[in-house]
């Protein structure tokens, strides 16, 4: 597999569910598995998972696996095909399920005539066509003005930018698919179209009363995320800038520095941050990108994101595995930028309960930069010390050694890690012999190498991490 620090997320959908497929794109640098369940049935998720795990057992992999809830996307209904918007014409949203056409659409969407309000905008098929709406009744029809037109086809996203929608960022489809998921083992859930902090904290709930391992990926896609970015950082275990509908609700123009702020952000608060949608979007088709989007899977790279993801790309496009091979490419070749390593986040002071473990993770950073550490060692059962390591961006490689089996795929999100299974607790020094041995038989480190080594004394205890030692193989 090859060797990077930014980690690859892999949407899994017709094109890419089979076993060889999945093990052709983990072999060329997929480290996290996405399941969407805006489509796919329950079986065909429980099936994925199943193959991911297979190929994991065959390659020696530990791949993430992430269920993205569908949340609150609002859709039209199906559409009689040549349903053609005529900019300035009349057009009317009805709540129901029949079939529309160029005069009317319909929507499964129970308040929608409840929620919106005259001279609210309404966006259909993200963006290309713009709704002003005229009136409604409050009950299930609204009128509109098409202000700009097209083609209208079935179940295409309706988006609300300036409307206040009464439903929870959870919907009754994801309360049903959210157990499964963590039925399945999950190691991350993907929480759509979250609004505020409040948003993770209940989610986080509901998994902790499932007794679950699986952390939280805020989707960051809303105006109302954008106002609360700073209470859902600290709220998250994980962050995604989701692109699509964030460009939809917010200024196209405004989301580049948006992209930016979140990514700093997470740094900072050591919480993975990954970059979504239309990166490679041309090769759901073609076999090699446009240079646009090399360039911003670069530029995602360069801004320090731990992860970048593919959609369509994978679950639809005909080209799965060469997608892949060309994200990889450019990651690898941006990652001989030394500009993008240590970022020197300084630690927060004001946690007594992690002052010292911060401070030892933020120092060993600092030393490996100093002698050209090629491996940083953490132990750890929780994973915090990856993260808290990760977030400085240091050159050398990460690796977790834990007796936490339930952590070592969740790890796969977070930048420049790789994990080790280890619990063996007999001493600090028979501990850091045993990780260098390691290291030497899986080829990650060689004779001359320096390695440094962040750990609890006494190592048996367990408890929060206090030393760091340099040591040579």
């Amino acid at each position: 597999m090859p060797s990077k620090f930014t980690k690859i997320i892999a949407t899994v959908g017709p094109a890419s569910i089979s076993s060889e497929v999945l093990e052709g794109m983990i072999k060329e640098g997929v480290n996290v598995i996405r399941l969407n369940f805006s489509h796919g049935d329950h079986a065909t998720h429980a099936t994925t998972v199943e193959r991911v795990r297979a190929v994991d057992e065959k390659l020696g992999t530990h791949t993430a696996l992430l269920a993205d809830m569908q949340g609150p996307k609002l859709r039209v209904g199906p559409m009689a095909d040549g349903s053609d918007l005529e900019s300035g014409s009349e057009f009317t949203i009805r709540v129901g399920n029949e079939e529309g056409n160029s005069k009317e659409a319909w929507t499964n969407y129970v308040h929608f005539a409840e929620d919106v309000k005259a001279g609210e905008p309404v966006l259909l098929d993200d963006g290309k066509l713009k709704l002003r709406v005229e009136e409604t009744n409050g009950k299930d029809t609204v009128k509109c003005t098409v202000v700009h037109g097209g083609i209208l086809s079935s179940r295409k996203g309706l988006n609300l930018p300036s409307t206040d929608i009464s439903l929870p960022s959870l919907t009754d489809k994801d309360r049903e698919d959210l157990p499964f998921a963590l039925s399945l083992g999950v190691d991350w859930v993907g929480l759509s179209f979250v609004r505020t902090a409040a948003d993770v904290v209940d989610l986080k709930r509901r998994i902790a009363e499932a007794d679950s391992h699986a952390r939280v990926v805020a989707k960051v896609e809303k105006p109302e995320a954008v106002d609360d970015l700073e209470g859902i950082v600290e709220a998250t275990d994980a962050v995604m800038i989701a692109r699509g509908d964030l460009g939809v609700e917010v200024p196209m123009q405004k989301v580049p520095m948006i992209q930016k702020r979140i990514i700093e952000l997470c740094q900072r608060s050591g919480k993975p941050v990954i970059v979504a949608t239309q990166m490679m979007e041309s090769m759901i088709e073609s076999i090699a990108p446009t240079r646009a989007e090399v360039t911003d899977v670069a530029n995602a790279v360069l801004d320090g994101a731990d992860a970048v993801m593919l959609s369509g790309e994978t679950s639809v496009g005909v080209h799965p595995i060469e997608v892949i091979k060309a994200m990889c490419s450019i990651v690898m070749e941006i990652e001989k930028e030394s500009h993008i390593f240590h970022r020197n986040m300084a630690f927060e002071d004001d946690r007594p309960e992690r002052f010292v473990t911060d401070a030892i993770c933020y120092n060993a950073c600092d030393l490996a930069e100093r002698v050209q550490a090629s491996a940083i060692v953490t132990m750890t059962f929780s994973g915090y010390t990856a993260y808290k390591v990760a977030s400085q961006r240091p050159k050398a490689l990460i690796y977790v050694f834990t007796g936490n089996r339930q952590i070592m795929c969740q790890m796969a999100l977070c930048w420049g890690v790789e994990s080790f299974h280890y619990d063996k607790m007999i001493s600090t020094d028979h501990t850091i012999s045993d990780v260098k041995t390691v290291l030497q038989r899986a080829d990650k480190v060689k004779s001359g190498d320096y390695i440094i080594h962040v750990a609890s004394m006494p190592i048996a205890e367990a408890g929060m991490s206090n030393m760091l030692k340099i040591s040579r193989i």
